[in-house]
């Protein structure tokens, strides 16, 4: 059962990793700012803090799946 938790963790961890990178550097712009200085392109800032939320829950679940436990 922790197996199945860990690996479960790493993949939840991993999701959220390719959806912040993703949502940073690949995917298109989600708004485009328009100003007097110049044009300013925004990323999609809810896919990277979701992305970035994922990537921290499923690594926190990894790691306390896959540490020992101690026997009292």
């Amino acid at each position: 059962m922790r197996t199945i938790i860990t690996f479960a963790g790493i993949l939840l961890a991993a999701t959220g990793g390719v959806i912040a990178y993703r949502a940073a550097f690949i995917a298109p712009p989600a708004a485009v700012v328009i100003t007097d200085a110049g044009i300013s392109e925004q990323p999609n800032l809810w896919h990277i803090v979701l992305g970035l939320a994922l990537l921290v829950i499923g690594a926190c679940i990894a790691f306390f799946a896959a540490r020992p436990r101690r026997r009292s």
